[in-house]
């Protein structure tokens, strides 16, 4: 059964990026080190290549526009999977002419997600961005939520959760502690 799963490192004090949109630190990856993909040592193990294994193993991408903007819709694919975009503006003129997997829906985070589950199959949906993640938490179509809680208070920045309508309760479903990072996956209870 596919489930949508927002993943995504985050400092202690909440914050997934900096105000400049960079992720901390002097060479704007702080948030993201724990990962070691700019590791030349060899192939990851334990966690890492766990988490890894889980990133590769989805099959369709929900991003929000300025995510994918951002990203420069990761070039057309995300590893080769389609990359949906909900938004009330039409796309740009390479998501528009230049990626054929990027997909923009124009009729609602719901529509979206059915969308982004019918393409992945019986694979996972990767979710990225935070007011897109608060979307689906809204409308109830976000089952899971990954946090790599990385030990380092930004002070300042963009929150994942800045704004949600209502109290959701989460059911943690794994705890994975390593000296770089906690990971945390969620249940969104329903």
């Amino acid at each position: 059964m596919s489930a949508s799963v927002l993943d995504m490192s985050m400092s202690l004090d909440g914050y997934i990026a900096d105000p400049n949109d960079f992720l901390g630190g002097d060479d704007g990856e702080r948030l993201h080190k724990w990962a070691g993909l700019e590791d030349e040592s060899g192939p990851p193990s334990g966690p890492v290549a766990q988490f890894q294994d889980e990133w590769n193993a989805a099959g369709a991408v929900l991003a929000g526009r300025r995510t994918a903007e951002l990203m420069d819709h990761w070039g057309g694919d995300h590893g080769g999977l389609p990359i949906f975009v909900p938004s009330h503006r039409p796309p740009g003129p390479a998501a528009r002419w230049g990626y054929p997997l990027v997909t923009y829906v124009t009729d609602g985070i719901e529509s979206a997600m059915a969308q982004a589950k019918a393409a992945a199959g019986d694979k996972d949906v990767q979710v990225r961005g935070a007011y897109t993640a608060q979307r689906a938490l809204e409308a109830g179509v976000l089952d899971e939520v990954q946090i790599h809680q990385i030990p380092v208070l930004l002070g300042d920045g963009r929150r994942l959760f800045d704004v949600l309508p209502s109290l959701i309760e989460l059911e943690i479903i794994r705890v994975i502690d390593t000296p770089e990072a906690t990971h945390i996956r969620y249940r969104v209870r329903r």
